[in-house]
C-alpha cells in the first residue's frame, strides 16, 4: 500500500495574523471556532484556517456581526456568495535578507501617551489600519521636529520568531530626508536584539515603498492578498449551519 506524501510543515508567515494570535499575541485574541480575530480597538485583522470551510464563514459572521468589515489576509479562495468585497488589493511579504539594522539618535519610544499625536500623523499619512491600541503590538519609534510628531514607525504582527515592521509613515514636509529609512532600520535592530527577524508587507502596486523596504535589505519572500468584505446582513448569510458536521465554537477572549 502507497504511502501518502507527508505535507510540509505550514511557515509561520504564510498564515501571519493566525501564527500571531496563536503564538506571542494570543492575550489580543478573539476566537469563535477556529476562527480568530484581534480585539477590535487593537487592529481590524481576522484569521481563518489555511482551508476553511463553511462552518468557518459562519463563525466570521457571528464574531463579526451583519454589515461589519472584516480585513483578511493569505486568503487561498474568495469569501463564499454573498459577502461584499469592499477592498481587494496584491501585496507582497518582504523578508530581512541584509538591513543594515541600527539605533538612530533621534528616534524615541512611542507609548500610550503619545496615542493622540500618532493618530493625528496617521490621519495625515495614511498608512494602513491603526487604531488607538495599535501601539500595544510592539515597540513604536518617532522622531519629532519642534514638539510634532512628524515620522514613525514600530512593530505589528509577531508570529513566532518574525516580528513585523509596520506603521511606517512620514508627513509630507519632512518627506525625502530619509527618516522612514532611518526608523525601518532603527526598529529592525530591536527585533534582532531580541533575536527574532524583520519582515514586512506592502502593497504590490506601492512601488515606491518596495523599492525602499529592497533597497534597505529586504527581499521577497512571496505574494499575497489583502481583502475587505462585508458580512452579509442577518439572515442573508447563504451557510446553514444545520448543514455543516463540525460543531460550532463558542465566543471566547484567549487573552491571559
Amino acid at each position: 500500500m502507497s504511502v501518502p506524501p507527508r505535507r510540509s510543515p505550514a511557515h509561520p508567515l504564510d498564515n501571519p495574523v493566525r501564527s500571531s494570535l496563536t503564538g506571542p499575541h494570543a492575550r489580543f485574541a478573539e476566537r469563535r471556532g477556529r476562527v480568530l480575530r484581534y480585539l477590535p480597538d487593537v487592529t481590524p485583522w481576522l484569521a481563518l484556517p489555511d482551508e476553511p470551510d463553511a462552518r468557518d464563514w459562519a463563525d466570521v459572521a457571528a464574531l463579526a456581526g451583519p454589515g461589519a468589515s472584516v480585513v483578511l489576509t493569505a486568503l487561498r479562495e474568495p469569501p463564499p456568495a454573498g459577502w461584499d468585497i469592499v477592498f481587494h488589493d496584491e501585496g507582497v511579504q518582504l523578508v530581512d535578507e541584509s538591513v543594515d539594522a541600527a539605533p538612530d539618535e533621534e528616534a524615541v519610544p512611542l507609548g500610550p501617551a503619545d496615542v493622540p499625536d500618532m493618530m493625528r500623523l496617521v490621519e495625515r499619512t495614511r498608512p494602513g489600519p491603526f487604531t488607538p491600541r495599535t501601539v500595544e503590538l510592539g515597540g513604536y519609534l518617532g522622531i519629532r521636529r519642534a514638539g510634532v510628531l512628524v515620522a514613525m514607525a514600530g512593530e505589528r504582527l509577531h508570529p513566532p520568531g518574525w516580528t513585523e515592521i509596520s506603521g511606517v509613515c512620514t508627513d509630507r514636509s519632512v518627506q525625502g530626508q530619509g527618516l522612514a529609512s532611518r526608523l525601518v532600520r532603527a526598529v529592525a535592530h530591536g527585533i534582532r536584539e531580541r533575536g527574532e527577524t524583520p519582515f514586512l508587507h506592502a502593497a504590490a502596486s506601492n512601488s515606491r515603498a518596495v523599492g525602499l523596504y529592497e533597497a534597505l535589505g529586504f527581499g521577497l519572500r512571496r505574494r499575497t492578498t489583502f481583502l475587505s468584505a462585508v458580512v452579509p446582513a442577518e439572515g442573508e448569510t447563504p451557510v446553514d449551519a444545520r448543514t455543516v458536521p463540525r460543531e460550532a465554537g463558542s465566543l471566547e477572549h484567549t487573552g491571559r
